[in-house]
């Protein structure tokens, strides 16, 4: 009998879950469609919704994960969106003060077809909405993007803290730029 996720060292999910970069996915759009029109029939009506990462930008290769920001007034409003979801079907797979991550799709066998990462903030902490127009607005920077993440994926393909952070750097370059326009 298999180990249940939550029985799981950080080091078997990411051997279960390993880091994979896919060519662009034009039903990754409809994907976040469907589940943002899902998340609006279970949450307040003035939750914004927003199609965040890789996945959101064009023609760039990605992990087939649907990141979808949550943007929420108070905290309160936080964590009852955790909780709903959470009765819902998604997993909290972390809580700060005033963030909370939770994700669809991840089995004990693997990755379902379909993978969603939800990310709860507050208005204003929503930088992956100026890094996603950027790439979007700035093809070349989107495959200068794509090349560090392809030099990338086979170092970390088992340690995605690893590859999320030598990341940062460009990210955060990129994001104040957009900010600045």
């Amino acid at each position: 009998m298999s180990k249940k996720l939550s029985e799981m060292t950080l080091e078997e999910l990411w051997k279960l879950f390993p880091i994979h970069l896919e060519k662009h996915n034009p039903s990754w759009l409809n994907w976040y469609n469907e589940e943002a029109e899902y998340l609006k029939s279970i949450l307040p009506s003035k939750t914004e919704f927003h199609h965040i990462g890789s996945t959101a930008v064009n023609d760039i290769m990605a992990k087939p994960i649907i990141d979808i920001l949550i943007v929420t007034t108070s905290i309160g409003e936080m964590k009852e969106a955790a909780n709903t979801l959470a009765n819902s079907g998604y997993l909290i797979m972390s809580t700060t003060e005033n963030r909370i991550s939770l994700n669809k799709g991840y089995t004990e066998n693997g990755f379902a077809e379909k993978v969603f990462h939800l990310h709860i903030r507050l208005e204003g902490d929503t930088d992956e909405i100026f890094f996603r127009d950027y790439l979007n607005t700035h093809p070349k920077t989107a495959k200068d993007y794509e090349q560090l993440k392809l030099s990338l994926w086979k170092k970390y393909e088992y340690n995605r803290d690893a590859y999320t952070n030598a990341k940062t750097g460009f990210i955060k370059k990129y994001t104040d730029l957009a900010k600045e326009q």
